[in-house]
C-alpha cells in the first residue's frame, strides 16, 4: 500500500498541473532567462544588468525584464531590430548591439527607451539612418555607429538626439562632408569621430552652419584625404584634432590658413600621417596652445629634424613618440625643456644619450618601457622632478645606488619585465616619497636589505613572479607604510617566523607558501585581506602541526577576506582542520578554499565566524557534507560549491541559509533535485548548476516546473542545461523534457480509464434493460420525421389508399378475407410489402416510403404481430405520421382477442388502444359485410380530423 504522504504529494501535483492550465502560466514569465543571465553585484539595490552576449541570437529575447537597466546583445546574428522590441525599457541606460548583422531599424524601435544614454551599434550591416530612426532618444549622450555601411544620413536622423554629446561613425561608408552637417548642429555634441570614411577631402566650406559647433575633439584618422581645410569659425572650440593614417602613399593637404581657426588646438595626433614637411613645420608653428602632441610612426620627418620645431612650441607638455624606430631618438630632444611628460616607449632604444634629458627640469613623466635598455639610463639622475618612471620590459639585469640617488621626486617606478637578480641596499634609499614600486617578472633571489629601511612611504609593492626562495625576518623591516603586497611565485621553498616582520599597516596579502611554514602573522594585526598559494610541487609534503596552524591563523584577528589556493598533488589542508583555527577571525566575511580539503570540513569549523558573507569551497570532495556546518552562519549571501562532487542538494534544506542570495553548484554529480530544496532558502536569486549530470525523467519534473515558473531565482543558463540520462534523453535539453505526462501517472490514468469503462457498461445494461423501447421508438420517429419533411418539400401525392401492416403469419387471412374484398369489391388500391416493395431498396426506407405514400396505413394485430420487429416499426412510424400531421392515417384491425395486460410490453400499442376505438375481426366477423363496411368508412374518411372524429375508426358511433 503507498504511503499517504506520497499520495497526498501525488494529488498535489497533479492539482498544481491543472491550477496551471487553467490559468494558462505562459513559460516566458519566467525568471530564468531561455537566452541571457542577470549580472549581480554585491549591492542588493543594484540596477538589473542582462548579458546576452555571444548566444548566436537572431532576434531580441522576449523574456528580458523590462526593469533592465543594461543589456548586453554583443556578439549575435541579430538581422533587424522591429518596433515592439524594446517597448517598455523605460529604465535602460546602455544598450549593446554591436557585433550583429543589423541592416534594419524599424522607425520608432527606441521610442519607449527614454532613459537610454548609451547605444552600441557598431559592427553591423547598417547602410542608412531613417529621419525618426531615433525617435524618443532625448537623454542619449552616447551613440556609436562604427563599422556599418552607412551611406545616407536624413537630415533629420539626429532632431531627436538634443543630449548627444558623442557620436562615433567609423568606418562606414560617408562620401560626403556635409552627411555629418546635422551631427554638427547638436546642441551638446563635444565629440565626433569619423575616420576611415570614404571623403575625398575635409573642408568647412562644404558645412554651412547655422551657428559655430561646440564639438571638442574631432577624429579623421584613417581617412585618405587629399585636403584637410578649416577656413571658417565652426570649430571655436576644438581641441584635439587626430589625422592618424596607414596609406603614406600620398600627401595630404594642410590648409588652415588663420591660425586663429585653431586657437583653442590643445592634442594633436599624428600616425602614419603623410605632410609635406614644411607643411607640417608650418601647423606645428602655428598651433599656439598645443599641449600634447603624439607622433607616432613618423620617423621619416623625425630623421629630417621634425623634433626641433616640436622642442620649439613654447605650450608643449606632453609627447608622445612611442612606435617610431629611430636611432638614437633621444639626442634629437635635448632642446625639449618644457615638457613634462615624455613617452618613448617601443622606440627600440638601447641607451639614452648622455645629457639628452638634462634640460628637462620640468619632466614629471618618463616611460622608456620595451625597448632593448641594459641598465637605468644615465640622465635620470639630473631629472629632479621625476614623479613617474617606467623601465618595464627591458633587458635590464642590474641596479646601482646611483640610479635614482637624485631622482626623490619619484612617487612611481616600474622595473617589470627585466632581467634584475639582486637588490642593494642602497638601491630604493632615496626614493622618500615613493608609493608604487612593481618590480613582478624578474630573476630576483634575494632582497639584499632593500627594504630595511624604506622606501619610508610606500604603498603597493609587487614583487611576484620572481625567485625567492626564502623569506626571513627584516626583509620587510623598513615597510611600515605599505598596504598591498604580492609575493605570489612557485620557488617560495621556506618562510621564517616574523618574516613580515615591519609590514605593521599591511591590510591586503597575496603569498605564496610552503606547506611547511614557520610564521605566525604576529606581525600583521591590520590584515584585511590574505590569499595564500600553497606550493606542493606535484609531490608529497608533510603538513606542520594543527598546533602551529592554529597558532599562524591567531593572529589574523582583523581579517575579512581569506582565500587559500593549492595546486598540484597534496593530502589537504589541515586532514582534520581544529576548531580553534578561524577562532580569531571574528570579522571574517568571505572564506575560498580551492583545492584544499580532502573531504567535508568538520562542522564546527566556521562556528566563531558569525559574519561570514561569502564561501567558497571547490575542487574538494564534499560527498558526506553536514548541514551542520552551515549552522553557525546565517549571515552567508554567497555560496559556491562547484567541482565538489555533490551528488544531492538535500543539504540545503537542514543549512539555515535565510539570507543566501547567490549559490553556485557546477561541475558537479548532481543528477535529481527536489524542488522543495529551495523553499528553504528564500533570499535567493542567483542559482548556477552548469555541467551537471542532469537525469531527464519524471524524477526532475518538479525542479524543471520550478525553473520555468518562479519569479524570484534566475537559474543561470538554465535553459542550456543538457540531459546525461536517460540514453534515450542524452544530450537533449533539460527543460525541452515533457513533464506534463509526470503528472498524470499511468496507474492514474488506469484508474480514470476502468472507472469510466465500468460506469459505461452499467449506463448501457440499465438503458438496455429499461428503455431500449423508448429509445427505438425515438429512433423510428426521428427517420419518420426526417421523411416526412422532405415529403412535403417535394409535395409528392399518394400513390396507394392504404398500406396493409401484418405479420407474415397472418399472410393467408390478408389474401383470403382483406384482398377479395377491399381490392376487389370496394377497389381501393393497397400496398403489401411482398408485392409492392422495391427490390434492392433498404427495408426501413421501403416501409416509410409504403406509409407516407399511402393515405392510410391498416395495422392487422396479432400476438404474432406485436412481437415482430418490423411490424413494431411500421406501427411506430404510422403513429408517428398520425400525431405530427393530426390526419386520420391510422386504421387498428385486431385479428384477435388481445387483454389489454398483454399490450403492457408494447406501451405505444397498449396507450392506442385505450385511447381510441378500432376494429375486431373476433368480434364483427360473424357479420363480415358490416365488418368490411367499417373499414370502407374508415377509408373514405377524410384527412381533416373533427373534433368529434375516431382518429381510429372514423366517426364516433360506428
Amino acid at each position: 500500500m503507498p504511503a499517504v504522504g506520497s499520495l497526498s504529494y501525488s494529488v498535489r501535483r497533479r492539482l498544481v498541473l491543472l491550477l496551471c492550465l487553467l490559468l494558462h502560466l505562459n513559460p516566458s514569465l519566467s525568471y530564468s532567462l531561455k537566452s541571457c543571465t542577470i549580472d549581480y553585484s554585491k549591492d542588493a539595490l543594484a540596477e538589473v544588468i542582462i548579458d546576452c552576449s555571444q548566444r548566436k541570437l537572431v532576434i531580441i529575447p522576449e523574456d528580458i525584464p523590462r526593469d533592465a537597466r543594461s543589456v548586453n546583445l554583443y556578439n549575435n546574428q541579430i538581422e533587424q531590430i522591429n518596433n515592439k522590441d524594446f517597448s517598455g525599457f523605460s529604465k535602460l541606460k546602455d544598450l549593446r548591439l554591436d557585433c550583429n548583422h543589423i541592416a534594419h531599424v524599424d522607425d520608432g524601435s527606441f521610442i519607449h527607451a527614454v532613459s537610454l544614454k548609451e547605444l552600441y551599434m557598431s559592427y553591423n550591416r547598417l547602410t542608412k539612418l531613417t529621419a525618426n530612426l531615433f525617435q524618443g532618444l532625448s537623454n542619449l549622450t552616447l551613440l556609436d555607429l562604427s563599422s556599418n555601411s552607412i551611406q545616407f544620413i536624413h537630415n533629420s536622423a539626429f532632431q531627436f538626439l538634443s543630449s548627444l554629446q558623442t557620436v562615433l561613425l567609423d568606418s562606414n561608408m560617408l562620401q560626403q562632408v556635409a552627411d555629418i552637417q546635422p551631427i554638427l548642429q547638436l546642441p551638446r555634441i563635444q565629440n565626433l569621430s569619423i575616420k576611415a570614411n570614404l571623403f575625398p577631402s575635409f573642408q568647412t566650406k562644404d558645412l554651412p552652419l547655422n551657428k559655430p559647433s561646440g564639438l571638442k575633439v574631432l577624429d579623421v584618422s584613417e581617412s585618405n584625404f587629399e585636403k584637410f581645410s578649416i577656413t571658417t569659425q565652426i570649430f571655436p572650440h576644438l581641441e584635439m584634432i587626430d589625422l592618424s593614417r596607414f596609406d603614406q602613399s600620398e600627401a595630404m593637404q594642410w590648409d588652415i590658413p588663420d591660425k586663429t581657426l585653431l586657437k583653442n588646438i590643445t592634442q594633436l595626433i599624428l600616425s602614419h600621417t603623410f605632410i609635406p614637411f614644411d607643411n607640417i613645420q608650418n601647423i606645428l608653428q602655428n598651433l599656439d596652445s598645443l599641449r600634447h602632441l603624439r607622433l607616432n610612426y613618423m620617423e621619416r620627418w623625425i630623421n629630417k629634424g621634425l623634433l626641433a620645431t616640436v622642442c620649439k612650441i613654447p605650450t608643449l607638455k606632453s609627447l608622445d613618440l612611442y612606435f617610431n624606430h629611430v636611432a638614437n631618438i633621444s639626442a634629437k630632444l635635448e632642446t625639449c625643456s618644457q615638457l613634462r611628460e615624455l613617452d618613448l616607449s617601443t622606440t627600440h632604444t638601447t641607451e639614452l644619450s648622455k645629457g639628452s634629458l638634462r634640460l628637462m627640469k620640468q619632466l614629471q613623466s618618463l616611460t622608456l618601457a620595451t625597448n632593448l635598455i641594459t641598465k637605468v639610463p644615465d640622465d635620470i639622475r639630473s631629472l629632479y622632478s621625476l614623479e613617474i618612471l617606467d623601465l618595464g620590459d627591458n633587458i635590464i639585469s642590474e641596479l646601482v645606488c646611483e640610479d635614482f640617488k637624485n631622482t626623490t621626486r619619484l612617487t612611481e617606478l616600474y622595473l617589470n619585465t627585466n632581467r634584475i637578480a639582486k637588490l642593494d641596499g642602497c638601491v630604493f634609499e632615496n626614493l622618500n616619497d615613493l608609493k608604487i614600486l612593481d618590480i613582478s617578472d624578474n630573476l630576483l633571489w634575494t632582497f639584499g636589505g632593500a627594504f630595511n629601511i624604506g622606501p619610508q612611504k610606500l604603498e603597493y609593492l609587487d614583487l611576484s613572479k620572481n625567485f625567492i626562495l626564502i623569506l626571513k625576518r627584516g626583509d620587510f623591516q623598513g615597510l611600515g607604510s605599505v598596504k598591498h603586497l604580492d609575493l605570489v611565485t612557485n620557488r617560495i621553498g621556506r618562510v621564517k617566523r616574523r618574516a613580515f616582520d615591519g609590514l605593521n599597516n599591511l591590510t591586503t596579502l597575496s603569498v605564496s607558501l610552503p606547506l611547511e611554514y614557520e610564521n605566525h602573522f604576529r606581525e600583521l594585526p591590520h590584515l584585511e585581506n590574505l590569499t595564500i598559494y600553497f606550493n606542493t610541487d606535484g609531490g608529497f609534503r608533510t603538513l606542520q602541526s594543527q598546533a602551529s596552524y592554529h597558532e599562524a591563523s591567531f593572529h589574523l584577528k582583523s581579517l575579512k577576506i581569506f582565500k587559500i589556493i593549492c595546486t598540484g598533488y597534496h593530502y589537504g589542508f589541515p586532514l582534520d582542520v581544529p576548531e580553534e583555527f578561524f577562532q580569531a577571525m571574528k570579522h571574517l566575511e568571505d572564506f575560498t578554499a580551492e583545492n584544499v580539503y580532502i573531504s567535508a570540513p568538520d562542522p564546527q569549523t566556521f562556528q566563531f565566524n558569525f559574519r561570514l558573507k561569502s564561501l567558497k569551497i571547490s575542487q574538494t570532495d564534499l560527498s558526506d557534507l553536514n548541514p551542520e556546518l552551515f549552522q553557525p552562519i546565517p549571515n552567508l549571501q554567497a555560496l559556491d560549491l562547484s567541482e565538489t562532487r555533490l551528488q544531492s542538494l538535500d543539504f540545503l534544506a537542514q543549512a539555515n541559509l535565510p539570507a543566501l542570495r547567490q549559490l553556485k553548484l557546477s561541475g558537479n554529480e548532481i543528477t535529481v533535485i527536489n524542488e522543495t530544496v529551495f523553499q528553504s532558502l528564500p533570499a535567493l536569486t542567483y542559482l548556477d548548476l552548469d555541467n551537471n549530470p542532469f537525469t531527464c525523467d519524471c524524477s526532475n519534473a518538479g525542479f524543471i516546473q520550478w525553473v520555468m515558473n518562479n519569479k524570484q531565482t534566475q537559474v543561470v543558463n538554465g535553459h542550456q542545461y543538457t540531459c546525461s540520462f536517460p540514453a534515450a534523453e542524452q544530450g537533449n535539453k533539460l527543460l525541452d523534457f515533457d513533464i506534463q505526462s509526470c503528472w498524470m501517472d499511468v496507474s492514474f490514468l488506469c484508474f480514470i480509464s476502468s472507472t469510466c469503462l465500468v460506469v459505461l457498461t452499467l449506463l448501457a445494461s440499465f438503458i438496455y434493460h429499461f428503455l431500449r423501447w423508448q429509445l427505438a421508438y425515438g429512433f423510428y420517429l426521428f427517420l419518420a420525421f426526417v421523411y416526412d419533411n422532405r415529403k412535403r418539400k417535394k409535395g409528392a401525392p399518394h400513390h396507394y389508399d392504404a398500406f396493409i401492416s401484418y405479420n407474415v403469419h397472418d399472410e393467408d387471412w390478408v389474401y383470403r378475407e382483406m384482398l377479395p374484398v377491399l381490392e376487389g369489391e370496394q377497389g381501393w388500391r393497397l400496398c403489401l410489402h411482398h408485392r409492392d416493395f422495391q427490390p434492392g431498396k433498404a427495408i426501413i426506407e421501403n416501409i416509410t416510403d409504403a406509409i407516407y405514400g399511402s393515405r392510410k396505413t391498416i395495422c392487422v394485430i396479432s400476438r404474432r404481430y406485436l412481437q415482430s420487429e418490423w411490424c413494431s416499426r411500421e406501427i411506430q412510424m404510422a403513429s408517428f405520421r398520425l400525431f405530427d400531421e393530426q390526419k386520420d392515417v391510422l386504421i387498428l384491425l385486431f385479428l384477435e382477442e388481445i387483454p389489454a395486460q398483454q399490450l403492457s410490453p408494447y406501451y405505444r400499442m397498449r396507450k392506442l388502444v385505450k385511447k381510441r376505438t378500432y376494429l375486431s375481426w373476433p368480434q364483427d366477423g360473424q357479420h363480415a359485410g358490416v365488418f368490411w363496411q367499417n373499414v370502407r368508412r374508415a377509408l373514405e374518411t377524410g384527412d381533416t380530423v373533427a373534433d368529434n372524429t375516431d382518429l381510429l375508426t372514423g366517426p364516433a358511433g360506428c
